[in-house]
């Protein structure tokens, strides 16, 4: 179904396949779809407003089924991806999506932040709707991570949900996290202020737009 993916560099012997949203990946498009509307795409479109000119070198951290991917390479046709994704069924839907002549321009990569090598560097750097999957004790050295692989200059573009104490949104967030939780084991349990940790590690957000009742938002940070 799906060429070889890349290991993870330096993964311990005994450690469990890498398989992330392996489990939902046949349907996961179809129940953002349906749960959000058009918001969640909405609100990466927006993000990607803040894609460098001319033929960036881009990281995509998490895109799923290929989605952004064709999103990306459509607004910059001259540029180059590394598609870096944990589930390789979301990995295998992603590949098949790329246009004759695309092929060149894209590597697919299993793995997740851990699998960059230190001398990558991209001039934007896409998590969306990705960082609220990584589980607190981990999201640190994820940034630091990512921070490390922009080059200066470059852009981060984010797009996800946004924090909630009260109200639905709040209800929203627990609905899902336990949701993706019994199907995906996923170990996040909370989420973050992502724009304030970005601003900590030296970034400057613009903020382009905030969709389904403000409980998501996109931002580009410089």
């Amino acid at each position: 179904m799906r060429p070889p993916a890349a290991s993870v560099p330096f993964a311990p012997a005994d450690a469990p396949p890498l398989t992330g949203f392996d489990r939902v990946a046949w349907f996961y498009d179809a129940l953002a779809a349906l749960v959000f509307g058009p918001a969640l795409r909405n609100t990466q479109r927006a993000a990607l407003a803040g894609l460098p000119a001319g033929a960036p070198r881009v990281l995509i951290l998490g895109g799923g089924t290929g989605w952004v991917l064709a999103e990306v390479l459509r607004r910059s046709p001259a540029a180059t991806v590394l598609y870096l994704e944990a589930s390789p069924r979301m990995l295998a839907r992603a590949r098949a999506s790329l246009k004759p002549g695309q092929q060149a321009q894209v590597e697919f990569r299993h793995g997740t932040q851990d699998a960059l090598t230190a001398n990558e560097t991209f001039d934007a750097v896409l998590t969306f709707f990705v960082l609220d999957c990584i589980a607190a004790p981990e999201l640190p050295d994820a940034l630091d991570r990512l921070r490390a692989a922009l080059r200066p200059g470059g852009r981060w573009l984010l797009a996800d949900f946004r924090p909630a104490r009260r109200g639905w949104r709040r209800w929203l967030l627990a609905a899902m996290f336990w949701f993706f939780r019994l199907t995906t084991r996923l170990r996040a349990r909370d989420l973050p202020d992502f724009s304030a940790a970005l601003a900590a590690r030296g970034l400057r957000g613009e903020a382009k737009g905030r969709f389904y009742g403000s409980a998501t938002e996109a931002v580009v940070f410089q």
